[in-house]
């Protein structure tokens, strides 16, 4: 049977709304294969990975699990992504993840001009639309092999997979959490592993208010010069 992988978009497009692109500081695209065995989070484990764009461009992306909650019947976990290009300040929100069938039901995010972290409600905002191209995404990856490999992070035995076209290769190991992401290689971006972390906590304090357009197209509107 075919092998799978979830192309995570990290972390604002996860929202669906094209007004938090920009507010959170672009898209990073992160992959991952085999949803059900790959990703076994563990609160206070997470890992940082330099990335390199085809232009030549720099940028640092952290994620690690910061701490769990019931969804229903399931056990859901709190998986925290930071992002930053060059010398620019991270940026922090975090997601609540069931591990079982890796849906992303909540998040949590800092938004400029806003003294409270924003709260939204994923479940309520998707739409047939995503679930469909999820479902895309997820056929056009297969495992090709296991590959030892060395990045800064140290040397690892991963499982490699790649794109159907051709075009994307991705490591991966179950020694690395939240995503057992140890390489990836695609449109001239390259993401490696270069610190694995412990004793994670969030960088995102404060209770959530829940997200509402109309308030933050007016914070955008006083934010103009």
């Amino acid at each position: 049977m075919k092998r799978k992988i979830l192309v995570l978009a990290a972390v604002a497009c996860l929202a669906g709304a094209a007004q938090v692109y920009g507010q959170f500081g672009g898209l990073t695209t992160i992959k991952r294969p085999n949803i059900a065995n790959i990703f076994k989070p563990v609160v206070g484990n997470g890992a940082i990975y330099d990335e390199t764009s085809k232009d030549g461009s720099k940028s640092t992306m952290e994620m690690s699990v910061v701490d769990s909650e019931m969804v229903g019947t399931q056990k859901g976990y709190w998986m925290e992504v930071g992002h930053s290009e060059g010398s620019d300040e991270k940026k922090y929100a975090k997601l609540l993840v069931t591990p079982d069938d890796f849906v992303f039901h909540k998040m949590v995010m800092v938004m400029p001009g806003s003294p409270q972290p924003i709260l939204m409600d994923m479940d309520e905002r998707r739409g047939d639309k995503q679930r469909n191209e999820l479902k895309d995404n997820l056929d056009k990856w297969h495992q090709v092999g296991s590959e030892t490999i060395t990045v800064p992070a140290g040397t690892f035995s991963c499982e490699h997979w790649t794109k159907d076209d051709g075009k994307g290769d991705v490591w991966v190991s179950s020694k690395v959490s939240p995503l057992a992401l140890v390489k990836s290689v695609e449109d001239g971006r390259t993401m490696v592993l270069k610190q694995l972390i412990t004793g994670a906590k969030t960088h995102i304090t404060g209770t959530p208010v829940k997200f509402d357009p109309q308030m933050m197209m007016r914070q955008r509107q006083t934010q103009k010069p």
